[in-house]
């Protein structure tokens, strides 16, 4: 299928030039819009919105989000997304997830943002995942010449000064905005003690003991039936000696005490409930998958416990906008967390920076941390499909992780990975999948109890 067949029949109908643009097969529009070597700012995007009275859609850049409030008061109308089952039936002739924004082939009121119209070129989806449509600015008129123009988006075209900030820039202007939260004094000690080649298990033991919460959940971490150890454990140092390992228990240490730092509800799907259980998934998944990457297995380990510390840091500087992002992910599971987190964040001048994405956000952090540059690596880059470069193993164990996990509804995202695309750069096959999803049903238990513990 090149184009859907009723956006190809509407466009022939209305004699609409256009130029069909091939791409390689991909997931989503954003996977779409990236494989193009375009640029961003010549596509646009369609959001389908239903009320009681029915589906509109809403016609706006691929860099902006839709300002509701706007949106009713354009219409009258309390306009919401449309679920993915409801765009599978609407747009049955389209692959899904990449229906046309051009809402007159499939029966459909339009509303366009006035921006869009005066786009001297424009790219869009065309029904199909493997083909993108362009249209001048001529065309793009004729296809939405029924729709209602009106002012629709939260940032309009200053969404190029956002995507043209750097990461050091972005560092730079959180540290002047925001007061950044230290690592706590515990966290930073492990740390310390980690970078020492001679540091012992009783050290470790010692600083650990230093904190009876942080003994409590390390003892009941070794007890768990994930190690099924048929002894008795007394202490911290048989947990670290005779259990767990140094690496691991100095990992796992870390992470409970970086956690403190930040103030974040428990409930919700980016709650810290929610949060300890994917980050030990993760965790889990990327140390059994640098066995068989010859990676180092206690960073991978690290990498995904801490890969998601972004989401954290949003939670705690931004209450009120967490919540709201807290919100928009249980009502669109379908969507990513990149097009949330640019819903949510960008009003504002001084959070625009915030909508490069909690991953991004997350590697900042880790880097003022002074944390190793893998774990850096693979929370700033996990959000990026088709990450090649320093550090890629850790990132893609951590993405691959990820995508294994959205299959058991685990974590902050839903929308499917191409797991076998992911697998292979880490030399991991078909049945290395198979095998590790089957190692996740058999910790699921002893994983959701742990992470129940440390979150209370």
């Amino acid at each position: 299928m090149a184009l859907a067949a009723r956006l190809e029949g509407f466009l022939n109908r209305r004699g609409i030039a256009y130029r069909e643009l091939a791409i390689d097969q991909v997931l989503n529009f954003d996977a779409a819009v990236m494989a193009s070597g375009r640029p961003q700012d010549e596509f646009i995007r369609a959001t389908p919105l239903i009320d009681i009275n029915g589906v509109v859609m809403a016609v706006h850049g691929y860099n902006t989000s839709l300002d509701m409030d706007l949106v009713h008061k354009l219409t009258g109308r309390r306009l919401q997304p449309l679920t993915a089952r409801q765009s599978a039936r609407l747009f049955a002739d389209c692959d899904p997830g990449f229906q046309p924004p051009v809402g007159g082939a499939y029966d459909i009121a339009v509303l366009v943002d006035d921006d869009v119209l005066g786009f001297p070129r424009t790219l869009m989806c065309s029904g199909s995942d493997h083909t993108l449509l362009e249209l001048d600015r001529t065309s793009l008129a004729r296809a939405l010449a029924d729709a209602t123009p009106g002012h629709l988006v939260i940032r309009g075209q200053s969404n190029g000064e956002r995507d043209a900030l750097t990461l050091e820039e972005v560092a730079d202007k959180l540290q002047k905005l925001y007061r950044l939260p230290p690592m706590p004094a515990l966290a930073l000690r492990i740390l310390r003690l980690t970078a020492n080649t001679e540091a012992t298990a009783r050290e470790l033991a010692e600083l650990i003991e230093f904190d009876p919460s942080l003994t409590a959940q390390i003892m009941r971490y070794a007890r768990s039936a994930l190690f099924n150890y048929p002894g008795q454990i007394n202490s911290v140092q048989e947990a670290v000696t005779r259990v767990l390992g140094f690496d691991r228990v100095a990992h796992i240490a870390l992470g409970i005490a970086s956690v403190r730092a930040f103030e974040v509800p428990r409930q919700g799907m980016l709650g810290m409930d929610q949060f300890w259980r994917h980050s030990l998934y993760c965790a889990f998944l990327c140390q059994r998958m640098a066995l068989k990457c010859h990676a180092d297995k206690g960073l991978a380990y690290l990498c995904g416990l801490l890969h998601n510390f972004g989401l954290l840091l949003i939670g705690h500087l931004f209450p009120q906008e967490f919540k709201e992002l807290n919100t928009l992910r249980e009502a669109n599971p379908e969507a990513s967390m990149h097009s949330l987190e640019q819903q949510v964040f960008g009003a504002d001048d001084n959070q625009q920076m915030l909508a490069v994405g909690h991953g991004a956000i997350g590697g900042i952090l880790h880097r003022l941390w002074e944390l190793p540059d893998p774990v850096v690596k693979a929370a700033g880059m996990h959000q990026h499909q088709g990450y090649q470069g320093e550090h890629e193993s850790y990132v893609l164990m951590v993405q691959l992780a990820n995508g294994l996990l959205k299959q058991k509804g685990i974590g902050d995202e839903f929308n499917p990975d191409d797991l076998r695309a992911l697998a292979q750069p880490l030399g991991l096959s078909d049945a290395d999948l198979a095998v590790l999803g089957k190692e996740i049903d058999e910790v699921s238990g002893d994983l959701d109890a742990l992470a129940l513990s440390l979150s209370s």
